[in-house]
């Protein structure tokens, strides 16, 4: 599971990232992200009632909760990462773009 440390708390830390950071829009999700100085890679996730019912967006949650847990520690440097789930997120396929988000970013960052 992704632990207290890996995670963005505070609207200063989403805010930064939003608008500091490289964005990667997807069907289901828009990413942003930001190279930091400091480890650990964090995330931070927006799950809106857009998404769909209290059920809905908790499960979209966990499910990205458990891919970024699984990225964070292979990142090849520090990153902040928000994820924004799109309507589409409670039907879509959230690996595949998450995975293709995240890889887009990533690029952009190390260019």
């Amino acid at each position: 599971m992704l632990g207290s440390e890996s995670r963005l708390r505070r609207a200063g830390e989403f805010r930064d990232t939003m608008r500091q950071g490289v964005r990667a829009g997807r069907s289901c999700l828009v990413m942003h992200a930001r190279k930091t100085e400091l480890p650990p890679s964090r995330a931070g996730f927006i799950v809106s009632k857009a998404v769909g019912k209290a059920v809905v967006r908790n499960r979209v949650k966990r499910q990205l909760r458990h891919l970024a847990a699984a990225a964070l520690p292979a990142m090849p440097f520090p990153v902040d990462v928000v994820v924004r789930a799109l309507p589409e997120a409670s039907g879509g396929d959230l690996r595949t773009d998450f995975d293709s988000a995240l890889t887009a970013c990533l690029n952009r960052l190390a260019a």
